[in-house]
């Protein structure tokens, strides 16, 4: 959405490397999340069991069934401008009304179940604007886990995610080939979003310190509407010419 409310055409560029720009984006940043969260990683590998392993394993497969089935069919039909505003009003909405669950549950009591809604939360992230790290809390919070628990199952749940995902789109971008320029750029940009969240790694854990989620649900529905109103404008001076 940026290119769009900057004035730029990303519509002109190639939707295959468009998408695994942001995914590599996606991927700069959880190479960093390993760095800066590997105490806590090293603490849920050292206590790996059944269920935890169900846990990852039934929230990553319906995101990656769905991923490798429906991906381009998603990205055609609801890559739109209209369609991601509505997705980040439809999931900031989620958001709000989920944090008003309680919160009972906390550290190791997450099950098949609860893994099973993540994965399908994370597989309606596919559709732009519904956000995988908004939906995957949503669902947490859903199942009545405490803020800062649905924080870390989300950050847990992620990783696998956003590996298959840099993992499919390497192979095809190999497969396709890129240029010189168009594989610098993604290098940036991987370089930069690890960069940015390192640096922002302080505050992250500030946010995270059982934070209501109504702010976020607030600032996606703001930023929905002005999409909006952007595109009313466009279209607006479109016909003043």
């Amino acid at each position: 959405m940026l290119p769009r409310l900057l004035g730029w055409d990303p519509d002109e560029l190639d939707p295959e490397l468009r998408k695994s720009f942001e995914v590599a984006l996606h991927g700069g940043a959880a190479v960093a999340l390993l760095i800066t969260r590997r105490d806590e990683i090293r603490g849920e590998l050292q206590g790996f069991d059944l269920r935890r392993a169900s846990v990852l394993l039934l929230s990553f497969l319906p995101a990656a069934a769905a991923g490798f089935s429906f991906e381009r069919i998603i990205e055609s039909k609801f890559g739109g401008s209209r369609a991601t505003a509505a997705g980040l009003i439809i999931g900031g909405l989620a958001m709000m009304l989920a944090d008003r669950s309680p919160q009972t549950r906390g550290k190791g009591e997450a099950g098949w179940k609860d893994g099973l809604a993540l994965g399908i939360a994370q597989a309606a992230a596919l559709i732009p604007g519904v956000s995988r790290n908004g939906a995957t809390l949503t669902a947490a919070r859903m199942r009545h886990f405490s803020r800062d628990q649905a924080n870390l199952l989300s950050r847990t749940v992620a990783l696998p995610v956003i590996l298959g995902a840099v993992g499919l789109k390497g192979a095809r971008l190999a497969r396709r080939g890129i240029s010189r320029r168009q594989a610098r750029w993604l290098a940036i940009g991987t370089a930069t979003s690890f960069a940015s969240t390192i640096a922002a790694t302080d505050l992250i854990r500030i946010v995270e310190r059982d934070r209501a989620l109504a702010p976020y649900g607030a600032y996606r529905i703001a930023f929905a509407l002005l999409i909006l109103l952007r595109m009313t404008a466009d279209r607006g001076n479109r016909t003043a010419r």
